[in-house]
């Protein structure tokens, strides 16, 4: 890193295990350290290259929403559900509770 670019210290890091309420032992600060500190680096070289031409992508494949139309379709009857129903109660589908 140059001299304008400010390198991560260890109190960084121990600062930002603070906030995020994780518990680091000594070797993980030092080890995170420098993780953090290549990780800037690269950044740091990426923020040379000359990306004008290059399109902006939230994806790396070409992707496309694949939607279709509503379609009004007859569904099963009531009592058809009823039926196949592992619980019911006067006509209505019951589930477990799932929050308690």
């Amino acid at each position: 890193m140059t001299k304008s670019q400010k390198s991560i210290t260890k109190e960084d890091v121990q600062y930002i295990a603070s906030l995020s309420r994780i518990h680091l032992q000594g070797d993980e600060v030092e080890r995170l350290t420098k993780d953090l500190e290549d990780i800037l680096r690269y950044v740091h070289k990426l923020e040379k290259l000359d990306v004008r031409a290059v399109e902006a992508t939230s994806h790396v494949l070409p992707l496309a929403n694949v939607y279709r139309e509503d379609e009004v379709r007859p569904s099963l009857a009531q009592a058809e559900v009823m039926k196949v129903a592992v619980m019911s109660h006067n006509g209505f589908l019951k589930v477990p509770k799932v929050i308690q």
